[in-house]
């Protein structure tokens, strides 16, 4: 089976590039805005990326930030990598969130990506 962002690689319309790394909106976007960045190299898990790849990933966060703040100015961000299914990576190929958030997108954002594991999530509560 092809890899789905092989197809994206392909196609094209990037937010943001560079030698390594290409950035994109997200097909199912979590809120408006939301974009991926992706090594150019096929490889499933980000840390069996090159500090290279990784770097150039991490690159591309200002341009994806710019392109996301020129649309809608969001008033914080998740920033997130999933490695391997028991992390909740369902494209294997690697790849970064960025996710623009806005106030009340949720009734209680506290914790953040503490949600993953919602009976840990709200630590500050006894």
């Amino acid at each position: 089976m092809a890899c789905v962002f092989g197809e994206r690689l392909t196609a094209g319309e990037f937010v943001a590039e560079n030698e390594r790394a290409v950035a994109f909106l997200d097909a199912y976007p979590l809120t408006p805005g939301h974009c991926l960045i992706i090594p150019r190299r096929h490889e499933p898990d980000f840390l069996g990326l090159t500090q290279d790849e990784q770097s150039a990933i991490w690159a591309l966060v200002g341009p994806v930030r710019r392109h996301i703040e020129s649309n809608n100015l969001p008033d914080g961000y998740n920033i997130g990598i999933n490695v391997g299914e028991a992390a909740g990576q369902t494209v294997a190929h690697a790849h970064l969130h960025i996710i623009p958030r806005r106030q009340r997108d949720v009734a209680d954002p506290r914790g953040g990506i503490r949600g993953i594991i919602p009976a840990k999530a709200r630590y500050w509560e006894p």
